[in-house]
């Protein structure tokens, strides 16, 4: 097997718990390998590190498996799968779930989306493309044995994290085709997933929770759903019992889906519409003199990279300042940021910054993050990236 050996003092990435070793820290290479394959690391001194999958054409040289001296084969990738799914069914609602969530389950660059009967697979690194094929295989055998049985599987590795991989874009059955608009219920709310053509693959697992947990807040409310994509706070402020919601966003077809979604819940005369740019959307409410028992921000990531944090803060800083401006006395404001470079300190200093532009006070009622189907590994940064907090709001008098 290739040996890879690190520079002394190098591979603290992977020494504090994380999973990659980048092309920098690497002293040599011994032996001949093809991109995608599994290789031994060292450390400087001939300590074995564990196995990886080496990539020359990536940044990320080496993304390790294991730490330990062990053979990467059938065996290893069905006790990972097992283990991965064993701890989401004592965790979280499997009906629909982030099966495989990359580093944090010990997949280096894949992630598996579980949709009723349904699997959408994202392959973002070489070495787990080699792979693809078995784990699904091994991944339907899995679920069998427990009485699922797995309809279809449909690629979405259509991200640009591909082209780092030095792999073209790929999207598509992986098997039979089937129906790609699929139906879920998720905290009691019914959704129809487009897990061919949504975003990322189809849907925003990760919020699950923090859906439920906004539902208690909004009986008798008039909400704001801000960045709605296809609708999902506002309809679990709807089934909480809002009397009314509008629910924003830019994208014609997200308010398409979004309002399929509300009648196939009962809800369309409950939740209204509105498509365009939030900040010109809510500086327009601002001026009719529009205010709000409930408000959400749900923004898109500002920032995908370290250097454009302080660009990136500003605009959570506007939307935040923006949103608070339509809170009532007493009321309730849930804001978030599902940038992993946007770290709890930067976020709670932006959130204080634009309630003293708004002249509002906030009282902190819960702090959350993402679903536990897709765990925070130590050591992996950016596997921590959503951070959502719950405020209840007054007015500077």
């Amino acid at each position: 097997m290739t040996k890879v050996t690190l520079k002394k003092g190098e591979g603290r990435t992977i020494k504090s718990g994380g999973f990659w070793i980048y092309d920098n820290e690497i002293d040599k290479v011994e032996g001949h390998y093809k991109n995608g394959d599994v290789v031994s690391v060292y450390d400087f001194d001939g300590y074995p590190m564990g196995r990886g999958c080496i990539n020359a054409n990536s940044k990320i040289r080496v993304r390790m498996l294991s730490f330990k001296e062990e053979e990467v084969n059938e065996e290893f990738w069905r006790e990972r799968i097992e283990r991965a799914w064993d701890y989401r069914k004592k965790c979280v609602d499997v009906s629909s779930c982030r099966l495989i969530f990359g580093e944090a389950d010990g997949f280096p660059g894949f992630i598996v989306d579980k949709y009723e009967d349904v699997l959408v697979v994202q392959s973002l690194s070489l070495g787990m493309d080699r792979h693809k094929d078995m784990i699904i295989a091994l991944l339907r055998e899995v679920l069998a044995s427990g009485g699922i049985e797995i309809r279809g599987v449909y690629e979405r590795s259509d991200a640009k994290e591909r082209e780092k991989e030095g792999m073209e874009k790929a999207k598509g059955f992986l098997g039979d085709p089937f129906d790609t608009d699929v139906k879920i219920i998720e905290n009691g709310v019914r959704y129809t997933v487009d897990v061919a053509n949504g975003q990322k693959t189809g849907f925003f697992l990760d919020q699950k929770y923090n859906r439920l947990a906004m539902q208690r807040f909004c009986k008798d409310a008039k909400v704001l759903d801000c960045f709605c994509h296809t609708g999902s706070f506002g309809l679990n402020a709807a089934y909480g019992g809002a009397r009314e919601v509008v629910s924003v966003d830019a994208s014609d077809t997200a308010l398409a889906t979004a309002a399929e979604n509300a009648k196939l819940n009962g809800f369309e005369n409950i939740i209204r519409y509105r498509e365009g740019d939030a900040f010109e959307i809510l500086a327009d409410m601002k001026e009719n003199s529009e205010l709000f028992d409930v408000v959400i921000l749900d923004p898109p990531a500002f920032t995908k990279a370290r250097d454009s944090i302080k660009k990136a803060a500003k605009g959570y800083r506007n939307i935040n300042t923006a949103g608070l401006k339509l809170t009532k006395d007493g009321s309730i404001f849930a804001t978030c940021s599902c940038s992993h470079f946007m770290d709890d300190e930067l976020f709670t200093k932006v959130i204080k910054e634009a309630a003293a532009a708004s002249h509002r006070r906030l009282r902190l009622i819960e702090r959350r993050h993402q679903s536990p189907d897709h765990p925070v590994w130590l050591g992996a940064e950016n596997s921590y990236y959503l951070k959502f907090y719950i405020f209840q709001v007054f007015e500077e008098k």
